[in-house]
C-alpha cells in the first residue's frame, strides 16, 4: 500500500511590472538616506530592508530573492560612508531567507508579515553587526533594547508599507 501523499497548497507568486521593481527599491533608497537628514527619528526605519523582504516574499524564487537583497544593500552601501559590502552582505542573506520562507509559508496574512518582518529585522542587524564588527572592524555595540523596538517599528510600518504595495503587483 502506498504512503498517501498530501498536496501542499501552492502560493501565488507575484510579479511587478519594471516601473514597480525598479521604482519602488530606488525611491526606499532615496528616502532613506535623505529622510534622516531632516527627520533623525526615522532613522530606526530600514526602508530598502523592508521592500527586500516585500519583494522576496512576493517572488518566491530565492535566487531573485538573493539578486534584489544584494543590489539593494550594495546601492544603500555606496550611499553611506561605510564600508561597500556590509548592506550587501545583510540583505542578500535576507532576501535568500525571505524568498525561500515565502515557497513554505503563507506570507500575505498580517500577523506572519509582522513576525517575519521583525524577525528579518533582527536576522539583518545581526548580520549587519557580525560582518561590520568582525571583517571591517568597525566599533559597534549590540543593544537588544534597541534592536527589538526597531524591529517592532520595522514591523509595523512593514505592515502598513506592503498593504500599498500589494496594489502594485500581478498575479502570474
Amino acid at each position: 500500500m502506498a504512503a498517501p501523499t498530501f498536496s501542499r497548497e501552492r502560493f501565488e507568486v507575484y510579479r511587478f511590472a519594471v516601473p514597480v521593481a525598479v521604482g519602488v527599491p530606488l525611491a526606499a533608497l532615496l528616502l532613506q538616506s535623505f529622510l534622516p537628514l531632516h527627520l533623525p527619528v526615522v532613522a530606526i526605519f530600514d526602508l530598502p530592508l523592508l521592500v527586500t523582504i516585500y519583494f522576496g516574499v512576493g517572488r518566491r524564487n530565492p535566487i531573485s530573492g538573493l539578486l534584489t537583497g544584494c543590489v539593494i544593500g550594495l546601492i544603500q552601501d555606496s550611499l553611506t560612508h561605510q564600508p561597500i559590502g556590509l548592506y550587501g552582505i545583510a540583505k542578500t542573506v535576507v532576501g535568500y531567507g525571505a524568498s525561500s520562507l515565502g515557497v513554505k509559508i503563507d506570507v500575505d496574512n498580517p500577523g506572519s508579515r509582522l513576525l517575519m518582518t521583525f524577525g528579518f529585522y533582527l536576522l539583518h542587524q545581526l548580520i549587519y553587526f557580525a560582518v561590520a564588527r568582525g571583517l571591517a572592524g568597525e566599533p559597534l555595540y549590540w543593544r537588544w533594547g534597541h534592536q527589538a523596538l526597531a524591529g517592532v517599528a520595522n514591523a509595523l510600518l512593514g505592515l502598513v508599507l506592503y498593504k500599498l504595495l500589494d496594489r502594485l503587483r500581478q498575479g502570474t
